[in-house]
């Protein structure tokens, strides 16, 4: 069996960065996936959902390198089995979690969603990075 997820979206906080015991680098961060539409009474709805993506290895130091807050990515990795957890306000919830197979970085060089610049040297346009 087999299942792959492929997600668009941004980024949600710059990404975080450590270490195994054994020295592998790993990486985390959150994108924000978003859908819009009408509803049959012509209101304008919308919905977000967060995914906690992981990434190792090499692709990891990459992730960390150029990704920052707000930026467009492209993500394709396989779902960890969603984990619940209760919120702050008492309501029940579910962390979907991604582990990245590759990444693709869409937001043009340097650009953030928020139209500032990156930080960095921002050497990120449409680039794949295999895992």
């Amino acid at each position: 069996m087999y299942q792959r997820i492929v997600l668009i979206g941004r980024l949600g906080r710059d990404p975080e960065s450590r270490f195994t015991p054994d020295g592998t680098p790993v990486t985390t961060f959150s994108v924000a996936t978003d859908r819009r539409w009408t509803d049959a009474s012509g209101q304008q709805q919308s919905k977000t959902v967060w995914f906690r993506v992981v990434a190792w290895r090499r692709l990891a130091e990459t992730c960390n390198q150029y990704l920052s807050k707000g930026q467009l990515v492209m993500v394709e990795g396989e779902v960890q089995e969603p984990k619940p957890y209760q919120s702050k306000d008492g309501e029940w919830r579910a962390s979907l979690d991604v582990t990245a197979r590759s990444v693709q970085f869409l937001s043009p060089k340097g650009e953030r969603q928020d139209g500032g610049e990156s930080g960095g040297d921002g050497d990120t346009g449409e680039e794949s990075i295999p895992f």
